[in-house]
């Protein structure tokens, strides 16, 4: 027997895994106890060595997440993640659920040499389904946490039998801690910190919850859940010994680029903290980084205001709303807004659907510019135009005329309107650009900007791969997912 570079155990011509606690160095065999160095020799019959690659290395293992519907793509994706330092291939639960064990069969074909993680996502039958996977070819199969322990406890006696290895999934378990030393208890052999994409959207984060379980057990740690290079670095820091990374590698147009970025980050952790921004500063970063169309897709489809154009072309806004109930022509409760608004407000205007008459124009638009205000809507006509273009302010409107009303003042200021066909309350968020403008209600606001940034991630793949010979009715095999 011999220690191979720290973390590998030789012996009879085999290595196992092991891994560090403290200053000892511990061994784990097939039945995953845990042997002290200096109990091997007199028992190695006890540590069921086989030939396998070690779990634990000297550097965190990076496991590429392939949650797609197509197996043609996730291959592609799967070698260009490699080629950049990707360590494990998971076949993700969507992969399983379009393609079934041709996924997994696929994967080990195409890299014979590779871990494979087949994310089953178990909540029953658990001989039955780590049985299919394993004999598929994956190395790990998932299973939910919050399964029942009959479930639980089968699956790691198939894996046992086929010398495999169980993750277990603490995905929407109410109590993380003292569940993962239960599972762990049980003999798991991964315990994995995830947090759910529809979670994410919502503001929960999986580097917390990693947080929360360092150090409470004695099993590998992996990491899931809007993992980029960013937080990838943090997840090492923080314990991680798995980082399972999916549409931060597998939504880029450069997979190999953006795995080298992340595996650099893991192998060179930074010792500063990620900055924390404000709720509103955060939203403001994300609706900044997609499009209208990216938004509305994130909505399905819901929240654009219908016939409002941009005034000045290629330009941007975001920000809240502050609303105005005018009537036609009469500009005083919209340029009153101006006073109201904060710096990098969107200010609303229902001018009753006129279009005949103007309640805003040139000089509106420079107090907004001098104060800092994002931009403008107006259910109606605005005026002055060839000065607003000028200035590049964002403004969106329905039509243009000459005519300017007179200031009488009826309407009010932060109320809820209509304009152009959607509801918008003050505090709403608001983004316009050159495609329309749409309405986020405020308690959607930061989860429908996590969702509208992970299309505008998805739509940067597929352009990529359209540049390189397909079309999008082949990517996204149309004929295929056609309603049936």
């Amino acid at each position: 027997m011999r220690v191979d570079n720290g973390f590998k155990i030789y012996a009879n011509g085999c290595y196992c895994e092991a891994d560090r606690n403290e200053d000892d160095l511990w061994v784990i065999g097939m039945g995953l106890s845990r042997y002290p160095v200096h109990m091997i020799s007199p028992l190695p019959e006890l540590l069921n060595i086989r030939p396998i690659t070690s779990l634990i290395m000297k550097k965190a293992v990076l496991q590429v997440a392939l949650d797609l519907l197509e197996l043609k793509r996730a291959l592609q994706i799967a070698q260009e993640s490699i080629d950049g330092g990707a360590d494990w291939i998971e076949v993700g639960t969507p992969l399983i659920k379009s393609e079934g064990m041709s996924a997994i069969r696929s994967m080990r074909e195409r890299f014979p040499n590779s871990v494979i993680v087949a994310d089953m996502k178990i909540a029953d039958t658990g001989t039955l389904e780590v049985e299919m996977a394993a004999k598929a070819g994956a190395n790990i199969v998932c299973v939910l946490a919050d399964a029942d322990d009959a479930v639980i406890e089968e699956a790691i006696r198939a894996a046992r039998l086929y010398g495999i290895r169980i993750m277990a999934d603490l995905i929407n378990v109410k109590d993380p801690v003292s569940h993962a030393c239960h599972v762990e208890s049980l003999g798991i052999d991964i315990i994995c910190a995830h947090v759910g994409i529809d979670q994410q959207m919502t503001g929960v984060n999986s580097i917390e919850l990693l947080t929360t379980l360092s150090g409470k057990v004695h099993i590998p740690l992996a990491v899931a859940g809007g993992i980029d290079a960013e937080s990838a670095g943090e997840a090492v820091r923080c314990g991680a010994d798995i980082v399972i990374v999916g549409g931060g590698i597998v939504r880029s147009a450069d997979v190999t680029g953006s795995t080298k970025k992340i595996r650099a980050a893991m192998d060179h952790p930074s010792i500063k903290p990620m900055e924390k921004r404000s709720a509103d500063e955060e939203i403001r970063a994300l609706l900044m980084q997609v499009s209208a169309p990216n938004i509305t897709d994130a909505m399905h489809r819901k929240g654009a205001m219908t016939g409002i154009f941009s005034v000045c072309g290629n330009v941007k806004m975001v920000g809240q709303a502050v609303t105005v109930q005018t009537f036609a022509g009469d500009w005083a409760k919209p340029v009153e807004a101006i006073d109201v608004a904060r710096t990098k407000d969107v200010i609303v205007i229902n001018n009753s659907g006129g279009i005949h008459v103007a309640p805003w124009g040139e000089l509106a638009t420079l107090s907004c510019v001098k104060k800092g205000i994002s931009g403008v809507v107006i259910d109606g006509a605005v005026r002055d135009v060839d000065d607003i273009r000028a200035m590049k302010f964002p403004l969106f409107a329905k039509a243009i005329v000459p005519n300017a009303g007179e200031p009488k003042g009826f309407g009010e200021i932060n109320s809820e309107i209509q304009c152009a066909g959607q509801f918008v309350n003050p505090g709403d968020w608001i983004v316009g650009d050159e495609s329309g403008v749409v309405v986020i209600p405020a308690k959607r606001a930061y989860e429908v900007a996590r969702r509208a940034l992970e299309v505008r991630k998805n739509e940067e793949r597929i352009r990529e791969e359209i540049r390189r010979g397909s079309t999008l009715s082949q990517i996204a095999e149309l004929i295929k997912w056609e309603k049936r």
